[in-house]
């Protein structure tokens, strides 16, 4: 999917579940949202599984592993539509982005103080 309308990758994969055109497209149009945010994002997993052993109400699951610098992010949703499932794991990666911004804002603004008391320093000539 790397072309000029899709420049980020994303690989929708499905388990028990017919993937059809229009669930992959809902979900590259989700995703873009996330691709505005950080453009650090290397590739997007989704996986979207249809649950049939359980008898519950909660019967479609969406997980999706984001790869991009230092540690991936990794979410998952499940609801009893598919597409509510895809909506809320979008809103869960959008908010561990955000939460991952802060902190490495909060790194960079707040650097830790280096205590200079037990180092000897060299004598310049």
């Amino acid at each position: 999917m790397n072309n000029h309308t899709h420049p980020h990758e994303v690989i929708v994969s499905g388990i028990h579940l017919e993937l059809t055109p229009s669930l992959k497209t809902f979900v590259t149009e989700k995703a873009e949202r996330l691709f505005r945010h950080d453009n650090h994002i290397v590739r997007m997993r989704v996986e979207l599984e249809c649950d049939r052993k359980h008898d519950r109400e909660h019967k479609f699951i969406a997980k999706a592993r984001l790869e991009l610098r230092g540690p991936d992010v990794i979410c998952s949703a499940e609801s009893e539509e598919m597409h509510k499932s895809i909506d809320l794991l979008i809103d869960r990666v959008d908010q561990a982005l955000r939460r991952r911004h802060g902190q490495h804002k909060d790194r960079r603004n707040h650097p830790h103080a280096v205590e200079w008391d037990d180092v000897s320093l060299p004598k310049a000539i």
